[in-house]
């Protein structure tokens, strides 16, 4: 009998329904169920300089498996446990979400999780709306920052975590003579690096909480110096804990099938060939993540290409997180320099997306041009390296302590004098395909070493239990 062949049409159906589905799928477990992820470098010494109180020991409840055989949350004895959150802002930016990641991970072990946003506008926000729902069809609740039931819940607490240096704010203005029967149980969640973060009205409490958490050594050092010399005041115990990437997000990096299918669809999207090199820069589009010098970059290397004579594929730019409702003259300035030069073919805009692995399998190489100080840390650098892709970063920051120089990628400079370096590198990665992929490879293998969730369930569970236990001796 004549084996059945599918035709064309079935064939290009069952494509797109599957594409429908993973997508479906990623939108879920990328823009609403990651799970606070994190990994503590324990290569890098820097215990003389902070207190890094947790080792390397597991804590009991990471080693007990149950009777079905899924390891136990090392978070299980936040269980029934009062936890508040107190956001400065509810967004689509880094801090927001993951405070929201831990409130999902705390939910998950049976804590009760109240939420309030310091700052929210006076009329309806359909992105604030949705993260509310999200967050309330997770059990987490979500209280008016300024009413007495906030003053309530940040009193009978066990843990009250405010998130970035901004949401010190609040204390003050909220709390009022409460104050000093809130503070040791707080746990200061820091994910800034501007200077204008440093001022005495948003952190004058900050020597009395039960400690802060910040999110790579750099920034700890930073804010330790930058307060001790510009506030005269005193860090608390501090606790470095880098981020690390989601069981959802991993799943997707470790199927070939399935980024296969999110490559073809994002570079069909873009009118972009599979033999296409592209280089693109994943962030919310700001002066500040450096999409301005990233395409004079670009633009640069494609001169370098064309004076050279180089026989490469056709290099593409894609920047992703557009919003010109937000950044309107500077995503204008980048538009017109990209016009001003005629590379629009070459150059494409994204609209910012909480799913990002659908680019990040489509892409070849990352570039992360934050500027000034840099990333605090910068997950979506972990993400790129999960998919094994090689990354092009500003050697400033958290970056710096992520990507490995020569290794997993290459650094080059903040600022202009960047500009011609990142350039080179471009063309380095354009030209010499076995570099690319090498790097790619010992990003993942330096990724699962050390940026897994896994890793950071341990270390978040330690800096809880450590808080916690402050918390109650001061009562």
């Amino acid at each position: 009998m004549a084996k059945h062949t599918p035709s064309t049409s079935t064939l290009c159906f069952q494509k797109k329904r599957w594409l429908l589905i993973l997508l479906a799928l990623l939108s879920i477990s990328t823009a609403v169920a990651f799970i606070i992820r994190a990994a503590y470098d324990s290569s890098c010494d820097r215990s003389q300089r902070f207190d890094l109180p947790l080792g390397n020991e597991k804590s009991a409840e990471s080693s007990v498996k149950d009777r079905i055989g899924v390891v136990a949350s090392p978070l299980s004895f936040m269980k029934s446990k009062v936890v508040l959150l107190v956001s400065h802002e509810l967004s689509l930016s880094g801090g927001p979400l993951l405070l929201m990641e831990l409130a999902f991970l705390l939910r998950g072990v049976g804590a009760e999780v109240c939420w309030i946003t310091n700052q929210k506008p006076s009329g309806t926000d359909e992105v604030i709306y949705n993260l509310e729902n999200k967050m309330l069809d997770r059990g987490v609740q979500v209280f008016s920052a300024k009413g007495q039931e906030a003053i309530d819940t940040a009193l009978k607490a066990d843990l009250v975590v405010l998130n970035t240096a901004v949401a010190g704010k609040w204390l003050d203005a909220v709390l009022n003579k409460d104050v000093p029967r809130v503070l040791p149980k707080v746990l200061w969640w820091i994910h800034e690096m501007r200077g204008h973060y440093f001022k005495l009205d948003y952190v004058k409490h900050l020597p009395y909480v039960a400690g802060s958490m910040i999110d790579s050594h750099v920034t700890a050092e930073y804010w330790q110096n930058r307060t001790q010399e510009r506030l005269k005041i005193k860090m608390p115990k501090t606790y470095v804990v880098h981020l690390g990437n989601s069981k959802e997000l991993m799943d997707v990096a470790e199927d070939n099938v399935a980024k296969r299918v999110l490559r073809e669809h994002v570079r069909e999207s873009l009118g972009v060939r599979n033999d296409d090199i592209l280089f693109a820069a994943i962030n919310s589009v700001s002066r500040g993540k450096g999409q301005d010098l990233f395409l004079r970059s670009f633009h640069e290397s494609l001169q370098l290409i064309k004076q050279k004579k180089l026989q490469v594929p056709s290099i593409h730019a894609v920047i992703v997180g557009s919003d010109m409702s937000v950044q309107t003259k500077f995503e204008t300035e980048l538009r017109n320099f990209v016009a001003r030069n005629q590379i629009q073919h070459r150059v494409h805009f994204v609209n910012k997306t909480l799913t990002v692995a659908p680019y990040l399998a489509a892409i070849d190489v990352l570039v992360q041009n934050s500027q000034g100080r840099g990333e605090c840390f910068g997950r979506i650098t972990i993400e790129a390296m999960a998919f094994q892709l090689p990354v092009l970063g500003t050697s400033a920051g958290g970056t710096a302590e992520i990507v490995v120089n020569g290794s997993t990628g290459f650094l080059h400079p903040a600022g202009k004098e960047g500009v011609t370096p990142l350039a080179t590198n471009i063309v380095k990665l354009a030209t010499q395909v076995e570099k690319r992929l090498t790097m790619g490879k010992r990003g993942y293998v330096r990724v699962k070493q050390m940026f897994l969730e896994q890793h950071m369930a341990d270390r978040i569970a330690g800096v809880l239990k450590d808080v916690l236990q402050k918390a109650k001796s001061h009562h």
